[in-house]
């Protein structure tokens, strides 16, 4: 009998070892993307959770949310704890547990570098999203009309979008962080595009790393001024994402299992085309141009270049299919 118990002590110890590697691995996706360039579906393929990221993501469906209806019979709780395991519910949870530890942490990091030294943190970003369209270009194949347009299109898109004269692609409104939310989500099943960097491209990334900031000082003050508006945004993000995750990533796997190199031409395109954008926030942060000055907003772009480097050069030999999900 003393047996038993130690087996299963075992079993348990094992099982929050292994929950726990999957809220680290979270972890470092969560920081992945909290910053534009690295994404966080490339630190799932480093650490080896993307088929399974994407098997859980593209399990959720209005069968799974059926179920929660006939949650109050016995058979129904039944029938809901199985689809819920079936569907690795409990991997996404952890997953997500570990992502939102991250944001938050680095939101608050990345808010400060912004407030302080915003000239050399878009130069940083300019490095990363640089060296990430470099890096995933190679994957791309102009070799057809249809990558061409979707290569130009995309540029031109986001060339057009990061005008500095909008001050923002995007008004900063609930409707507007509800798709965004939905947009930037797509990174999760996307290695090599940063949900940040679509927030940056809409016009968004600045204004929710500041409202997530705002909401979670809120939290610790119990009660701080604003922190309702801040909540309502952070809440509408979120149904976003959810969302998101239910349809815009879906679409995005069938856009490039359907047109593969379109698809990725135009998603890498956008990237070139965004680059106006640290260009022109770090020409507005620097009143002077010296020699100082310009080393610094060098050697921010170049760690933000070796970051996505050293990130690539641990994927170099690793693949993702993109049938995964099927």
């Amino acid at each position: 009998m003393s047996g038993e118990p130690a087996a299963a002590r075992e079993r348990r110890a094992v099982a929050v070892r292994e929950w726990l590697a999957v809220y680290l691995k979270g972890v470092l996706m969560g920081a992945a993307d909290a910053v534009p360039g690295v994404s966080g579906g490339t630190i799932a393929l480093i650490t080896g959770i993307y088929e399974r990221l994407i098997d859980a993501v593209t399990a959720l469906d209005i069968g799974l949310l059926a179920l929660v209806f006939g949650a109050h019979t016995g058979e129904g709780r039944s029938r809901l704890r199985a689809g819920l395991v079936e569907a690795d519910v409990g991997f996404l949870v952890v997953l997500g547990t570990g992502i939102v530890t991250a944001v938050v942490t680095v939101s608050r990091l990345l808010d400060y570098a912004l407030g302080t030294a915003r000239g050399l943190t878009f130069a940083f970003f300019f490095g990363l999203i640089a060296a990430s369209a470099v890096v995933l270009y190679r994957q791309v194949a102009l070799d057809s009309a249809d990558s061409v347009v979707a290569a130009v299109a995309g540029f031109v898109v986001a060339f057009l979008l990061t005008d500095p004269t909008l001050g923002g692609a995007l008004p900063n409104t609930l409707p507007v962080v509800f798709l965004a939310g939905a947009i930037a989500v797509s990174a999760m099943v996307l290695p090599g595009i940063s949900g940040s960097f679509l927030l940056l491209l809409l016009g968004q990334y600045e204004f929710l790393v500041d409202t997530l900031t705002a909401f979670v000082d809120g939290l610790i003050a119990l009660g701080r001024d604003g922190l309702l508006e801040a909540g309502a945004t952070v809440v509408t993000f979120v149904a976003g994402a959810v969302v998101g995750l239910l349809s815009v990533a879906h679409a995005v796997n069938w856009a490039l299992e359907a047109r593969r190199e379109a698809t990725l031409a135009f998603l890498v395109s956008l990237m070139v085309g965004a680059l106006r954008l640290p260009v022109a926030e770090v020409a507005a942060s620097t009143p002077e141009w010296t020699a100082a000055a310009a080393a610094g907003v060098l050697g921010a772009a170049l760690v933000g270049g070796v970051a996505v480097l050293l990130a690539d050069h641990y994927t170099d030999d690793l693949e993702y299919d993109i049938d995964a999900s099927a």
